[in-house]
């Protein structure tokens, strides 16, 4: 289990222990943290799980996969440098304590 951490638009942190292997949206679906819709269900076909990876994870999360800078492009919130779809997080023991920003609005 990896600890992933979750930063509401408006400052409230929620801690979860995740499953590895599983992605940060999946995670957060499953565990009812606001901010995370998943609409697509992970299938990187909407940009509902939309977040900013904290600068300091940055570099460990790695770069956006293929595409996913086009479905940021049709986000709700603003892309920024550290945007990320929170489905093509994959967690692993690497990430622990992975801290994630969730933007104001997903739709």
């Amino acid at each position: 289990m990896t600890k992933i951490v979750y930063v509401a638009a408006d400052g409230t942190r929620t801690e979860i222990e995740a499953e590895d292997g599983s992605s940060v949206m999946q995670t957060a679906v499953s565990n009812d943290v606001d901010g995370i819709v998943g609409e697509c269900g992970g299938s990187m076909a909407c940009a509902t799980c939309h977040v900013y990876v904290d600068e300091a994870w940055a570099d460990r999360v790695g770069p956006r996969n293929p595409g996913e800078e086009d479905m940021l492009d049709c986000a709700a919130s603003e892309m920024k440098p550290t945007s990320r779809l929170s489905c093509q997080i994959k967690i692993s023991p690497e990430l622990e304590g992975l801290v994630v920003h969730m933007p104001e609005a997903q739709f």
